[in-house]
Formats: C-alpha cells, structure tokens, sequence
C-alpha cells in the first residue's frame, strides 16, 4: 500500500505559500508509517519546530489500474474519507532553500492523519464536496472539490501514468488555503459537509 499526495491543488493555497501555481499535478509520496488512524493522538516530534495542518479528502484505490484513461478513472475508486497532511514547515522551507528533497518534512512518522471512509454514493456530487477542519472549534480550514485545478479523476489519470495503481493505495488530493501550525492541547475535527470523519489531539 502506498500514499500519493498532490500538492497545490488548490490555487488559494499554492498563493499562499507564494508558490506558482502548477500546469499539472504536484505529486509526492509518503509511506505506509506515516499514517495516524483511528482518532489516535498526533504526537508533535522534536525535530522541527512548527508543524502545520494541511486538510485534505482522501480516494482509496479498490482496483489494480495502470495509465488508466481520465473517462474510466471513476471506476477505480468508491470510497471517499479526510485526512491531513502534516508538514514540518521549517524543516521544509529549509530543505527547499537547500535544492534538497523534503520528504523528512511530508513523510514523516504519523503525518498523513486518516478518517473513517464511506461509499461516494452516499455523498452528494464527488466534484462539489464541501469540507472543513475545525481546530479547537474554530473553522482553520474550508473547502469545496469544485475548487480543485485537478479533479478527482485527472490526478488518477495522471499519477497512474507514473505508479501501478493497487487496491488500498491512498490518494490525498490537496489542501485548501487556511493552513497553519498546531500546538499541544490543540483539538482538531475534520467534516465532508456535516458529517464529523475524524476528532483528534494534538499532545
């Protein structure tokens, strides 16, 4: 199993970072260890020093699909879930001032946060989801699907050009613009429209 993420999905967010905003997918990996599951507490590691949220909803792949044309994309995904991508943003602004990759800075242990999944079926339209984070009860984060530069079904199209596409592989399909760093004690909840997917601590 393997996690893809497109970065600057999201051209409110790629400006805010003041990055270009992208003509194709931004792709990087994480693996497996990173993941955080079941609402478990996310543990701030002493190697950076600001660690910033990044929400993002969430494909599981339940088909094998290799250069997958964008017209039958659909077929190879039916659920749906939230995740964040933590990122060690200082590491990360270092590394890339450094031309260097900045992998130790996405891919760390227990960056990519998990939620619950459920069929997209029962979600209204795929392309016009609305979601948010909540970080201690305050909207951090909002966005909608419709906002994306590239849909759910390009980036399958596009990352399956490159990566054999295998039943559980996750894909984390960008951020919108709202990201900022956690703190101890923070509390952070994550919704597709008005259904809680995951609730969990920041210790």
């Amino acid at each position: 199993m393997k996690i893809l993420c497109i970065g600057r999905n999201y051209a409110n967010h790629a400006r805010e970072l003041s990055n270009p905003v992208p003509t194709e997918p931004v792709v990087f990996l994480k693996p497996d260890s990173a993941l955080l599951r079941n609402n478990d507490p996310f543990f701030l590691p002493d190697f950076a020093k600001s660690f910033h949220h990044e929400v993002e909803i969430v494909v599981r792949i339940n088909r094998v699909g290799k250069c997958i044309e964008e017209r039958f994309a659909h077929r190879y995904y039916d659920e749906i879930g939230l995740g964040i991508d933590f990122t060690a943003r200082d590491l990360q602004d270092d590394l890339r001032k450094k031309g260097l990759p900045w992998e130790k800075s996405k891919a760390f242990d227990n960056s990519a946060v998990i939620s619950k999944f459920v069929k997209k079926e029962t979600l209204p339209d795929i392309n016009h989801l609305n979601f948010r984070l909540e970080v201690n009860d305050e909207v951090r984060q909002k966005g909608n699907t419709s906002d994306m530069l590239f849909s759910i079904d390009q980036i399958i199209a596009h990352v399956s050009k490159y990566f054999m596409l295998k039943i559980g592989d996750l894909i984390y399909t960008g951020t919108p613009a709202g990201v900022g760093p956690v703190k101890t004690g923070d509390r952070l909840k994550g919704f597709i429209e008005d259904d809680l997917f995951f609730d969990f601590m920041v210790k």
